[in-house]
């Protein structure tokens, strides 16, 4: 068996390759990014290891020995062998590894409570949540799942629509002192606070039947999970969500005002690459989010519309 401490060093070895493959020593100082000197440096240190010569050099040209062209051979066999295993290690990896992007406020309100349970029916798979108020372009950031709330128009892309979503007014029961507006007319004494979506007050107003104007004023938030924490610290009246909000309805922190529900225009889709759609772990993942889909809307009292 070779004795594996008499290996000359790999430095030296991939220094010396390049070399004898540019039959130039600044070309193969460029293509492994040192200096001309080190790659002369290395060469001279393998041939005194080595006791014979590996170039014959004419001044500043050198030609390759039939001794070095061989050995050069050897070694760049040896070295697509490693640098083919290093890749293989790192598609491995990649199979393993789930990037996931959607918007701050699902990602916070809705998927990561419940991420736990995918992880731990696929412990071997490691699980990278990125959000963003944003389109996330998942070909060029080599995202493998976009969980989008949008018009389910996205070319190029495999799209699966989830699930619809709706808006109602909610509020903290102790906001006013406890003192909450009976009715929907009564909602123009109150501060009623917004949002920069596509849910504005206008249609629900429309919907329960009353004569109010779109508030103004005030912060519009683009961030639909700020908004849900000011109202549930008592900051006012908000329009949300059903999916946004269900979280904080549930613990008690939030009450739906009345009983007008209006549907959103738009809709949650499952977006991916037709590449990543072949993953099995993407697979895994959108078998598992439509089930808990399922599971939300039977518990959480969920409205269809039409």
């Amino acid at each position: 068996m070779t004795d594996l401490r008499r290996l000359p060093n790999l430095a030296a070895l991939r220094a010396f390759e390049a070399a004898a493959r540019h039959q130039n020593f600044s070309r193969a100082a460029e293509e492994i990014h040192v200096t001309h000197g080190a790659i002369s440096h290395q060469v001279r240190s393998l041939e005194e290891d080595l006791g014979f010569a590996l170039f014959t050099r004419h001044g500043k040209r050198i030609a390759v020995t039939v001794e070095g062209e061989r050995f050069a051979a050897t070694i760049r066999k040896s070295l697509m062998e490693i640098a083919a295993a290093a890749e293989a290690i790192k598609n491995h990896a990649s199979h393993k590894r789930l990037t996931i992007s959607t918007l701050p406020s699902f990602a916070s309100r809705w998927l990561a409570p419940r991420l736990g349970k995918f992880i731990d029916l696929h412990p071997d798979t490691e699980v990278v949540l990125q959000s963003s108020n944003h389109l996330t372009d998942l070909f060029r950031e080599q995202v493998d799942v976009g969980i989008r709330f949008g018009s389910g128009r996205y070319p190029g892309l495999a799209v699966e629509k989830l699930m619809g979503d709706y808006y109602y007014p909610v509020v903290s029961p102790h906001y006013n002192g406890g003192r909450l507006p009976a009715s929907p007319k009564e909602l123009g004494q109150y501060t009623l606070l917004r949002s920069s979506d596509d849910e504005h007050w206008m249609p629900w107003f429309h919907a329960a039947s009353v004569n109010l104007a779109e508030p103004s004023g005030g912060v519009q938030f683009q961030d639909l999970s700020m908004l849900v924490r000011l109202a549930s610290s008592g900051g006012g009246i908000a329009l949300v969500r059903h999916v946004v909000a269900m979280q904080e309805i549930m613990a008690g922190e939030l009450v739906q005002l009345f009983d007008v529900t209006v549907r959103c225009v738009h809709s949650y889709y499952f977006a991916c690459t037709p590449q990543a759609s072949q993953k099995p772990q993407v697979q895994a993942f959108r078998a598992w989010l439509l089930d808990e889909i399922a599971q939300f809307k039977a518990q959480s009292n969920w409205i269809e519309h039409e």
